[in-house]
């Protein structure tokens, strides 16, 4: 009797397991397929564990559900393989792409690990996010080709054609494009750190440590702007087409750049024209002075061009900037008010600097139609695209360009979505085209707005806009970048602490050397927004793979 007893049990027991066992199984394919279909939540796709040790390169593809995977697959890296191709072909074709890539250090440092660019700025994205901002990284890369394939087929030291040379203007990256536009019809105007600089820093961070190291090496200190230094190491290193027969220069962002200018007159010997961002704002003198200069590089541009200054053409493609300011007052209106904004803030912030400076070009229209799209159709269907976010956060003065990606790495670990940008929003304005003296008044304000001028080195009214912005984009997080050799904003570093107290307002500090990412790494920064948001937020992390991971010898 007994031993019927145990034995009922042991099957009674063995049923039992057997059926959880089975149970189990088939939750676990249900889950499986669930996740092969849509992709893994959130919370479970432990985006660090795709990495390789020291690379931040993946050991496979990231799986984003059945249709953002192969989106991903045929709409973003076969597509953009195929444009780029393309865009080669069209601005200037493969012989003058081939001898660029042979002859110029930066290019092939930054053309090769492109697409890995796009992965670090759209990982762990889903949906209309991830089409919206793919097509801004799109446009980018298609200018950034337009300009470096006119480089190569007009430079002349290594066999470009003389007659694109001396249709061509060169120009600091943050002299506006704008300032040319009388000239678009015959000539091209091309910025001369754009693309050796301004683009590698962000694609590939190894790239400009080179030219910092170059012109230190001729005897320059290493405290100026390491912006500043890595420009000139390009013309000390001799690593600049020659593709121009004129240029404009400025001071850039701050006057330490004046010594870059000098350098840059010194070692390419070619007629130049200074055309300074001011250092003084909101003074009726100073905007008239700025004017007169402005009329001056007209001239200046008039006497090398052989060409008259065409005000009908300079409205013209004013009109069309116009336009392409009136969508973004759109995106920001959205961007401000709801929570379906289904674009990410390293996509934001690079696109609409690149575009405002960079002036009208047809790519920056064509996106524009694509993502408008995008924008209603999210809208409409009210899609929160960021739908993890805890805290909506403003980034404020210069960024560190050799990790721009940080907020898509912070939206992914933490739930900290950038909304804006600082430098987005430089030229929050439109310009005027009835008349000739109205349309110079608003060109000397935009010039005087650019990058890293007005909120950087405007006095304070400017520099504390950031409480009205905050305010206007309903933001209740500030990450404060602490340019740590920039000399203007080292001298505000108080004032913004004792009014951060004041306010209540949490804020991190990010220090960083803008391209040197030996001075703080990239790592560094992690751990410092860790550090932040579990010893003063008390927050557990969404994806605790992405808190510490080592990226070193990443692109």
């Amino acid at each position: 009797m007994k031993l019927n007893i145990l034995e009922k049990v042991k099957n009674v027991a063995k049923s039992i397991s057997e059926f959880d066992v089975n149970k189990l199984k088939e939750a676990d394919y249900k889950k499986l397929a669930k996740d092969f279909v849509y992709g893994k939540p959130h919370g479970e796709r432990r985006l660090g564990d795709l990495y390789l040790p020291k690379t931040g390169l993946y050991k496979h593809r990231e799986w984003r559900g059945l249709k953002d995977t192969f989106y991903y697959f045929n709409m973003i890296w076969l597509y953009n393989y195929a444009h780029m191709v393309t865009d080669i072909m069209k601005y200037g074709g493969l012989p003058a792409f081939v001898r660029g890539l042979w002859r110029y250090r930066w290019m092939g440092q930054t053309y090769l690990p492109v697409m890995h660019w796009f992965d670090r700025g759209l990982e762990g994205l889903r949906g209309e996010a991830l089409r919206a901002s793919a097509w801004h990284y799109r446009a980018m890369t298609s200018e950034t080709i337009r300009q470096f394939m006119r480089m190569f087929a007009a430079d002349v030291s290594n066999g470009g054609s003389k007659e694109l040379h001396d249709h061509t203007l060169a120009h600091d990256e943050t002299v506006w494009g704008g300032i040319f536009y009388p000239w678009r019809n015959n000539f091209d105007d091309v910025p001369l750190q754009m693309i050796p600089y301004f683009v590698t820093c962000h694609v590939n961070n190894h790239t400009v440590l080179h030219y910092i190291d170059a012109v230190q090496s001729i005897g320059l200190p290493g405290d100026p702007c390491p912006m500043c230094q890595a420009e000139a190491g390009i013309f000390v290193d001799d690593d600049m087409p020659d593709y121009y027969p004129a240029f404009v220069t400025s001071n850039e962002a701050c006057d330490g750049s004046v010594a870059t200018s000098v350098l840059q007159d010194w070692m390419i010997n070619k007629p130049l024209f200074a055309m300074p961002q001011p250092m003084q704002f909101d003074d009726p003198l100073v905007l008239e002075h700025c004017e007169r200069e402005i009329e001056e590089c007209w001239k200046f541009i008039e006497e090398q061009t052989g060409q008259p200054f065409n005000f009908e053409l300079l409205k013209e493609y004013l009109e069309k900037q116009n336009k392409l300011q009136e969508f973004e007052w759109e995106k920001w209106d959205v961007a401000a008010n709801t929570n379906y904004y289904p674009i990410n803030g390293v996509a934001q912030a690079l696109y609409r600097i690149y575009q405002s400076q960079d002036g009208y070009r047809d790519i920056w229209a064509e996106t524009d139609k694509k993502v408008r799209k995008i924008l209603n159709k999210v809208v409409e269907k009210k899609i929160d695209s960021f739908p993890l976010t805890r805290h909506r956060v403003i980034a404020w003065s210069c960024a560190p360009l050799y990790y721009s990606n940080w907020c898509t790495w912070a939206y992914n670990c933490w739930g900290l979505n950038c909304i804006i940008n600082r430098d987005s929003l430089m030229f929050d304005m439109t310009i005027r085209t009835d008349t000739y003296e109205n349309c110079l008044h608003d060109m000397a304000v935009y010039h005087e707005w650019a990058p890293m001028r007005r909120m950087a080195v405007g006095g304070m009214h400017h520099i504390f806009e950031l409480w009205d912005y905050m305010e206007r984009f309903h933001c209740d997080m500030v990450m404060m970048y602490d340019q740590l050799q920039c000399k203007g904003m080292q001298g505000v570093h108080g004032l913004f602490e004792d009014e951060f107290r004041a306010r209540n307002i949490h804020a991190i500090w990010m220090p960083h050397a803008l391209p040197d990412k030996r001075v703080v790494s990239r790592a560094e920064i992690r751990q410092i927004v860790n550090d932040y948001m579990t010893t003063v937020m008390h927050e557990e992390p969404l994806d605790p793979s992405l808190l510490d991971f080592d990226d070193g010898e990443s692109w």
